[in-house]
């Protein structure tokens, strides 16, 4: 009984943590595509990654910069889209590697998976928006 509450608590603290990272999916995308471009062109290790950092980090400052210099509303909620549309599929992976197990396949897994999903997307668009307002304000 104690090896499935154990299984059972780390699911959870291992989806919480996922949901965290989750939030954090195209710049992690855009890191990992510059990271292998810059190795694929015969470059080192650290310059590979350097260039990763980079891509992550300019990834992050486009979409913060449309929302700090853009007035046109569907251009911001543009940018916030294509930052939390990574983030729904990570979140939609996530939970159907969690309930696969649990539930049938079928349309009530469809539904679990899609529903997780839209909760990532709107936490990242959300957390994006307070990082974007809080580090433009200053």
């Amino acid at each position: 009984m104690s090896l499935v509450l154990l299984a059972i608590s780390l699911s959870i603290a291992l989806s919480v943590l996922a949901f965290r990272f989750a939030v954090f999916a195209l710049p992690v995308m855009a890191g990992i595509a510059a990271f292998l471009q810059v190795h694929g062109g015969g470059a080192g290790f650290g310059l590979s990654f350097l260039a990763g950092l980079a891509g992550a980090a300019l990834s992050v400052a486009f979409v913060i910069a449309i929302l700090g210099f853009a007035r046109n509303p569907f251009l911001r909620l543009g940018a916030l889209g294509l930052f939390a549309l990574p983030a729904a599929l990570a979140g939609y992976a996530l939970a159907h590697g969690v309930a696969k197990h649990a539930l049938d396949p079928g349309i009530l897994l469809t539904l679990l998976c899609a529903g997780c999903g839209a909760v990532v997307a709107v936490a990242a668009m959300i957390n994006l928006n307070a990082m974007g307002e809080g580090l433009l304000d200053r």
